[in-house]
């Protein structure tokens, strides 16, 4: 397993009172209050580690789409990209993740959008870190 050859940046989170608790950043005001999601039985007042993913997934993607487009001299900058996170029990007995990865981008034909969408799911982070150890379905949305 490699990690990066250099760390460009690192944050720090820390969490009590697990799915109905709270979460923070280190040096930030962002404070987020958990809740167990309604689905699971509980009251959905708040977000799930899931939503956090899923934000953090989809901006990620939609950076490095944009890189790539921007090594292939095309125009992304118009581009959204859809993550949904599901949770689910395992068939070790556990709970896994899955992912759905949609994107759009506006001005480009539907072969050369999928091109730079598995492309940045090589460049990606996240993908780098869910390949192999999650189910990520990659959609172009023409």
């Amino acid at each position: 397993m490699s990690g990066p050859t250099s760390v460009l940046v690192s944050t720090t989170a820390h969490a009590g009172g697990g799915r109905d608790g709270k979460v923070h950043l280190d040096g930030s005001k962002l404070w987020v209050a958990m809740a167990v999601a309604k689905e699971m039985g509980g009251s959905g007042l708040g977000s799930t580690p899931e939503d956090l993913f899923a934000m953090g997934y989809a901006s990620c993607f939609n950076s490095a789409l944009l890189f790539v487009a921007g090594q292939k001299k095309l125009d992304a900058s118009k581009a959204k990209v859809s993550c949904e996170v599901g949770i689910g029990r395992s068939e070790a007995g556990g709970f896994a993740l899955e992912a759905k990865l949609t994107v759009k981008i506006p001005g480009l034909d539907a072969a050369t959008a999928k091109d730079l969408f598995e492309t940045a799911h090589q460049v990606c982070p996240y993908s780098n870190a869910t390949r192999g150890n999650m189910p990520v379905e990659l959609v172009v949305d023409a």
